[in-house]
């Protein structure tokens, strides 16, 4: 039996806002599930419930086996990290990790030991004396994190944790709390709307929107496997290039440009022969100039991002915006024409109406 089981989890509002829609979940002991998804789709609700922070409007939350809706956050056995610190300002490092403990009526002596291995764990040892506002935000990030771990609970709920961070405390703290789930074992249960923070840390990743679940899977599948536009759109950096167009007999046409669909991808768009459908490719999978068992992309450059590791090409397709990721050896003049191939086996298809994966 699952650890953790959602069942048809509704969260409907007083005012009739429905927030969460038939939500299912089977979560495993151990499991490092990531919910992500854009701001509003649910996500945060979904893990307040699961804290016993807000109520379940319909459906069964289940803890091995046993319906949990009723029981309060502490009987739940869960520890939760918020965006917001939430530290106590008043009191030390220490302090701030021991003070669980303490309400709990623990030890002085086993309070100290867990206190300091818990520091030890995080980098924190140097700062037991230190109050809160003498910190970095990175820092106090793993005081939070450690206020949870220390109780030694069989649930992790993070709610955005490194939202407040910059961009290199969040690569360090994204490192930090995976190598501390390895070390924990616990369940941990992890709402952030990065898709990079989700694909590096997840083992399995909840792709939401509008309060509806998208698609359930790891990183690879979500990556290679989209089920949807929105999942592959949202998934990858930078996002998949769509670009619509109509078929007529045995290609596809968008506006000037017509590729003459392969005997494969006939076989799957027969049945939209005059109908719209929705031609995908991810910046990383094209290659420039014309490649055999490829499509041939005539182009102009618009822009270019030099990264470092990769060159973005901003480009013009027929009036059509795209993004290519090169080798920036082989970034191309702004202002140019240039030609870039799809490989046959990078193009996904979506329909035009449902945007669902042909």
């Amino acid at each position: 039996m699952a650890h953790l089981t959602l069942k048809d989890i509704n969260k409907i509002y007083p005012n009739g806002f429905h927030a969460v829609h038939d939500f299912n979940l089977e979560i495993e002991r151990g499991e490092f599930i990531v919910f992500v998804g854009p701001s509003g789709c649910g996500k945060s609700t979904t893990l307040r419930m699961i804290a016993g922070l807000e109520n379940i409007s319909k459906g069964d939350f289940l803890i091995e086996g046993k319906r949990a809706n009723e029981l309060g956050p502490r009987e739940r056995g869960v520890a939760m990290v918020f965006q917001s610190y939430a530290l106590y300002p008043q009191m030390s490092v220490y302090d701030n990790l021991a003070f669980g403990l303490t309400l709990q009526g623990v030890d002085e002596d086993v309070i100290d030991e867990k206190v300091r291995k818990t520091a030890k764990i995080l980098g924190l040892t140097d700062y037991l004396d230190r109050m809160p506002r003498a910190l970095s935000g990175g820092q106090r990030q793993r005081v939070a994190v450690g206020r949870a771990i220390i109780r030694k609970v069989e649930i992790f709920l993070m709610d955005e944790p490194l939202s407040n961070l910059d961009a290199k405390q969040r690569v360090t703290m994204r490192s930090e709390i995976t190598q501390i789930h390895r070390e924990t074992g616990a369940t941990t249960i992890y709402v952030t709307h990065d898709q990079t923070e989700a694909m590096t840390m997840a083992d399995r990743i909840v792709v939401m929107k509008d309060g509806y679940v998208q698609q359930i899977g790891t990183p690879r599948e979500l990556y290679f496997d989209p089920v949807n536009v929105f999942v592959a759109g949202f998934i990858g950096e930078p996002p998949m290039n769509f670009l619509r167009g109509i078929v007529e007999n045995g290609a596809l046409k968008f506006g000037e440009v017509e590729f003459d669909l392969s005997k494969k991808l006939q076989e799957r768009t027969a049945e939209y022969e005059g109908k719209e459908i929705i031609f995908g490719f991810r910046p990383e999978g094209i290659q420039l100039g014309e490649k055999e068992n490829a499509y041939t992309v005539p182009c102009s450059v618009e822009l270019t991002e030099m990264l470092g590791d990769n060159t973005n090409v901003y480009v013009d397709i027929a009036d059509k915006k795209a993004i290519l990721k090169v080798d920036p050896h082989d970034t191309p003049e702004i202002d140019t024409e240039i030609t870039f191939s799809i490989p046959y086996t990078e193009v996904y298809l979506f329909d035009g109406e449902t945007e669902k994966r042909i």
